[in-house]
């Protein structure tokens, strides 16, 4: 039985590395699908629900320029596309539970999906919709968790919910140092100062501004979404 959320409006934060599962790259259909579930789940407890999703399973910006001699600007538009694969394809997956869901994009490309305009987000929110933000911000230089930070202060989101493949933030990889300690509760200027890995300093120095806070937990843990949401401690809130 689903308990009471303390969060009305979530912003989920997708890596695409999540979505390839055990794969190594592109989209495991049954990780894709069991993301879904979870996120009905919260959906069907009333929460409004956005989730801005990277491009990392099939193509990261920053290591292309490099492998491939790219400039830097081009393959953060290739990087942005890559995000566009990824939000369709959890889209069919949102739909098939039932989910209503819109793609809004900050690239325009009106054949596959919305253009962003910040109020008709909140509406589609408003409308029980759920929405998945692709193509970060519309710029190059800037990662999706920028794009997450910028677009949970535009649709005056409660938290931005960061799912990763640990459970919290660390005092250093805990899986490579196994003495490293978990943080409970840290304040946004303890992880720019200690520079923990969390989201890049722009995406943190924006939710400080924004005074938006920042819950980073396990997604491959089933039902961590629902415990999220209900306030219970299974990660780390930065605030």
């Amino acid at each position: 039985m689903a308990g009471k959320p303390v969060y009305k409006r979530i912003l989920l934060k997708l890596s695409g590395e999540a979505l390839q599962g055990k794969q190594g790259f592109g989209i495991d259909a049954d990780v894709c699908a069991g993301f879904a579930a979870q996120i009905k789940e919260v959906h069907d407890m009333g929460v409004q629900v956005a989730i801005v999703v990277g491009g990392g399973n099939i193509f990261r910006g920053n290591l292309g320029s490099k492998r491939f001699d790219l400039d830097r600007s081009v393959a953060d538009y290739m990087g942005m596309l890559a995000t566009v694969l990824n939000g369709l394809a959890l889209q069919n997956a949102l739909e098939h539970e039932g989910v209503a869901t819109r793609v809004m994009t900050a690239i325009e490309m009106r054949a596959i999906a919305e253009p962003y305009i910040v109020r008709r987000a909140v509406r589609h929110l408003e409308k029980r919709r759920a929405i998945i933000f692709v193509a970060g911000t519309g710029n190059p230089f800037f990662t999706t968790d920028t794009a997450a930070a910028l677009r949970a202060s535009e649709i005056k989101a409660d938290v931005i919910m960061k799912a990763t493949k640990v459970d919290g933030i660390y005092s250093a990889d805990p899986m490579i140092d196994k003495t490293a300690t978990k943080y409970e509760k840290l304040k946004f200027l303890d992880v720019l100062s200690r520079d923990l890995k969390v989201m890049d300093a722009t995406a943190i120095s924006m939710c400080m501004d924004s005074q938006l806070p920042i819950m980073v937990f396990n997604l491959m843990t089933e039902g961590n979404i629902r415990r999220a949401v209900e306030g219970e401690n299974i990660g780390t809130i930065v605030s």
